[in-house]
């Protein structure tokens, strides 16, 4: 069986760019003296196999200095799958915030419950609810009684779901009391309804209803087309998680953010946007701080420790700010639910960017 002359023709960087069967990657050797290194088609072969392996792994981008290192799919997903990458795309509510915020329609310190005008008052209303800003939401240390991580919290994300209106469940939940620290913060407490009605504050404050804006200020300025909302059983978007997005465009978000809020047609947000998402307000149980709706974690490679701001969410999704690197990782999966899940994700992304980097540092 003869190698295909179309793939002897391209170099190993385009080569990582296709959707590669396993039967080609063993082809790969029939060219390598010409076009593809033995220490290409070794890397390309490692990755697709890391990949594989995986549970549920559907997809692995890394850009480095703005250029496309590794790109593979598995599972039946290609470059047009649309990802379910879950609290993924909370972060995604954070860009949209600091949009609001410098285009003057929003401000962190705007008291939440007082833009959430409905048919009827809330429950549990008081000085403590009324008392909750955008920037307790942004960094989850509201006074909310609400933690996902706890299954007897009232507030927990799964009660939500079943309900037709989940502004009317979220804006009825109960407080606590909570002891602010000199950053005017609470404890950290992981709250998926929070970032919900974040999303139905910017619904009532940005021009056009918060999808509109998200497409005008955010999506299109960064060329994403292919995009679906999440909502809720009445309708209402769901700015929690559940946003879906090919791999390709969670990169450009990512690229964004390092490249302090350019984007390829120009600034779509401002560094002082940028930097005040990438500050670090909480420590958390987790192993890893927190800024405004992205974590912070530190990869120890081989070649060093790789700083890095992440968008997290369950099943083991990750997409990956590397500023110490010049880089960006997009893991997409849906191992949702599954013990390990995360840690397998850090173990994979280790051993990829070691090969990468940690391999192209020692050539030079």
């Amino acid at each position: 069986m003869n190698t295909p002359r179309r793939f002897c023709s391209l170099s190993g960087a385009r080569l990582r760019r296709w959707v590669l069967p396993s039967a080609i990657v063993m082809l790969l050797s029939a060219c390598a003296a010409q076009q593809v290194t033995p220490a290409e088609a070794a890397l390309l072969a490692q990755d697709r196999a890391a990949l594989e392996a995986l549970p549920g792994a559907t997809s692995v981008l890394l850009q480095r200095h703005g250029r496309v290192v590794v790109e593979l799919y598995a599972r039946g997903a290609d470059a047009q799958t649309l990802h379910n990458t879950r609290s993924v795309g909370k972060s995604v509510t954070g860009l949209l915030v600091a949009a609001a915020a410098q285009d003057g329609l929003l401000k962190r310190e705007t008291p939440v419950f007082g833009e959430l005008s409905d048919a009827q008052p809330f429950a549990n209303d008081g000085p403590v609810k009324r008392g909750i800003v955008v920037e307790d939401l942004l960094t989850m240390t509201s006074a909310l009684d609400c933690d996902d991580n706890q299954p007897d919290s009232p507030g927990n994300e799964e009660n939500m779901y079943p309900q037709p209106r989940w502004l009317r469940w979220a804006g009825d939940m109960p407080t606590r009391s909570v002891a602010r620290d000199a950053q005017g913060l609470g404890p950290f407490a992981y709250c998926t309804a929070g970032v919900f009605l974040l999303g139905q504050v910017l619904e009532r404050r940005v021009p056009g209803g918060l999808e509109a804006y998200a497409q005008r200020r955010l999506f299109e300025p960064l060329g994403l087309s292919t995009l679906e909302w999440s909502r809720s059983p009445s309708g209402e978007t769901m700015t929690g998680g559940g946003l879906r997005l090919r791999t390709r465009d969670w990169a450009s978000l990512a690229q964004m953010l390092l490249r302090e809020g350019a984007g390829p047609k120009g600034q779509v947000l401002t560094p002082e946007q940028v930097a005040t998402l990438l500050t670090v307000r909480r420590s958390t149980p987790f192993g890893m701080e927190y800024g405004e709706l992205l974590w912070r974690r530190d990869y120890e490679l081989r070649c060093g420790r790789a700083s890095a701001w992440l968008m997290s969410g369950n099943g083991g999704n990750n997409v990956l700010i590397l500023p110490t690197l010049d880089a960006v990782a997009v893991l997409t999966r849906t191992h949702y639910n599954q013990r390990g899940m995360h840690q397998q994700s850090a173990e994979f992304l280790t051993a990829l960017l070691e090969r990468h980097v940690c391999g192209a540092e020692a050539q030079r």
